[in-house]
């Protein structure tokens, strides 16, 4: 904790002399008035001119000033010596030394240096200043422990409850009164309360008004801006800070309430990131045991429930999804993509307010088994689903479904048909926000066949010697070869989609034709072709 936090819990000069005690000797404040607001850390009877090496800073002095030296310049040498000790005001009894006035060189001396000087026109009883005094400092360190403990037993609170950042940043506007923010370090809000203030004013120019902010501690505070800051992170892993907006040196408690809120959101993101992993986890068990060959273990369904997705008197329905950009051999990037698409679609199922499985269970696709009641429209929970996880841009990824079963034993077809789908629809995307096994038709199929020998040699038969011509002489006939069967055979639109003249695309066709020993004019002999085209896609 800083220095600020430690001194703020002390009373003030100007606190002193409201107190009956001071009030009785009828004070009056001869100098230093701008030195009023000092804190007061304990009281200190001397009648010594040599006083600066007793004391330790933040002592009122008392004083009846019959040891003080008559002299101007030793006098102020008094006045110097205690601001250089760090005296916070000086109390002096007119009765005995100085019946009428301070000499004038004592008040000029106090007042250039800001120490505030009071006399008492009325004879006083030191110790029972020392007393009140004492006494007023032990209740407000008192005070200040209370509300202190309030504020650890609040933040507490929401730290096991697993509070949202929003919840704790409402909490510190409704203890401190102030408009607070939690940005990350590159000065970017992700939150704030402008405590009944005006957002739009609060969050003007923050990223330039932050950058200006350099911390010299974990918490600090900048009287230019009037910002507290605190650094949020934990583990040594520091990711943002917390600003509480104060034109006010703030109080201890407001320190307090600073720290123990970051403290929450650093654990908070911790947690949330931990409890995320595990929960991924333990999904990801459960989807593999599910696609499992053989019955599912008859704990499953328990399991499941446990974990808040019932799957038993439910709609189950597999779905697979896969990053579009996603297309080639597995790699690490390609892992940490799938972890954050588990991470997304977990949160998507959440705001959908559907229960699933969600994980990710090999290295092309994430997997939810989702959990939809018995009497609900299954395609309204998908498109509610579909659009979280895609956020209205379905380019990003593909969303396949599989069919909608209602045991857990075929729960393992569904999942597996979706997995087909999406691999399918990978493709051929189109603008579907998810694909069933009717969408994707013939890529459907061939894709289910995709390890089936016999397909990889129907695609050899009809495409090697046009694949061998191409790898010979780096001639692109597979190309023009699709899309001319893309475009139904129709030469002029295929030769447009080509970007070649009629007559340069007639050449290749007739090339291909003479490789193949086929008539591409024949319907079935361009099926075929079609056909064998897209299987070698697949591979």
């Amino acid at each position: 904790m800083s220095t600020l936090a430690r001194s703020s819990a002390f009373p003030t000069v100007a606190d002193v002399l409201t107190m009956p005690v001071i009030r009785r000797g009828r004070p009056r404040l001869a100098a230093g008035s701008a030195g009023l607001e000092h804190k007061v850390r304990w009281v200190h009877v001397a009648e010594v001119a040599d006083i600066g090496h007793l004391l330790r800073g933040g002592e009122l002095v008392l004083t009846t000033g019959i040891a003080l030296p008559a002299e101007d310049s030793a006098l102020v040498a008094y006045v110097d010596e205690l601001v250089g000790a760090g005296a916070s005001g000086l109390v002096i009894e007119l009765v005995r030394r100085w019946p009428d006035a301070l000499p004038q060189a004592l008040v000029g001396a106090a007042e250039r240096h800001g120490l505030p000087v009071i006399t008492l026109a009325e004879e006083t009883r030191f110790v029972a200043v020392t007393e009140a005094v004492v006494a007023l400092i032990v209740d407000a360190q008192v005070a200040e422990l209370r509300a202190a403990e309030q504020v650890h037993e609040t933040f507490t609170a929401l730290t096991v409850s697993g509070a949202e950042p929003s919840q704790v940043l409402r909490e510190v506007a409704a203890m401190s009164g102030l408009p607070v923010v939690l940005e990350t370090l590159s000065h970017e809000v992700l939150a704030y309360d402008a405590a009944g203030g005006d957002p739009s004013e609060l969050l003007a120019g923050w990223a330039q008004r932050s950058r200006s902010v350099n911390l010299v501690e974990r918490t600090s505070y900048h009287p230019e801006p009037g910002w507290l800051v605190t650094v949020v992170g934990a583990r040594g892993n520091d990711w943002g800070r917390l600003v509480l907006v104060t034109p006010d040196t703030p109080p201890h408690r407001h320190v307090v309430v600073a720290e123990r809120a970051a403290s929450a959101l650093a654990v908070n993101r911790l947690v949330a990131r931990d409890r995320e992993s595990l929960e991924r986890h333990t999904h990801r068990t459960l989807l593999t045991e599910l696609l499992a060959t053989g019955a599912p273990p008859v704990d499953l369904a328990a399991r499941a429930t446990a974990l808040g997705v019932p799957l038993e008197g439910r709609q189950l329905v597999g779905v697979a999804v896969r990053p579009q950009d996603v297309v080639c051999a597995p790699t690490m990037a390609t892992q940490e993509v799938l972890r954050d698409l588990a991470e997304a679609m977990a949160l998507a199922a959440r705001r959908a307010r559907v229960p699933a499985l969600v994980g990710g269970v090999d290295d092309t696709s994430v997997r939810a088994l989702l959990s939809v009641p018995a009497q609900s429209a299954v395609d309204l929970v998908l498109d509610r689903l579909a659009a979280q996880i895609s956020n209205g841009d379905a380019t990003l990824v593909v969303i396949g479904v599989g069919t909608t079963v209602r045991s857990v034993a075929d729960a393992r077809r569904s999942l597996v048909e979706a997995a087909h789908v999406a691999g399918a629809a990978l493709r051929s995307p189109g603008t579907s926000s998810y694909h069933r096994l009717a969408d994707v038709r013939l890529r459907g199929l061939l894709h289910l066949l995709r390890e089936d020998e016999r397909l990889s040699a129907f695609a050899e038969r009809e495409l090697g010697p046009l694949l061998a011509r191409d790898a010979a002489t780096g001639s692109r006939l597979v190309d023009v070869l699709r899309v001319y069967c893309e475009h139904g055979g129709n030469k002029s639109a295929a030769a447009a989609a080509a970007h070649l003249s009629r007559t340069a695309y007639y050449q290749q066709l007739a090339r291909i034709e003479s490789v193949l020993g086929v008539s591409l004019e024949d319907p079935e002999s361009m099926l075929s072709l079609y056909v064998a085209l897209l299987a070698t896609d697949l591979h």
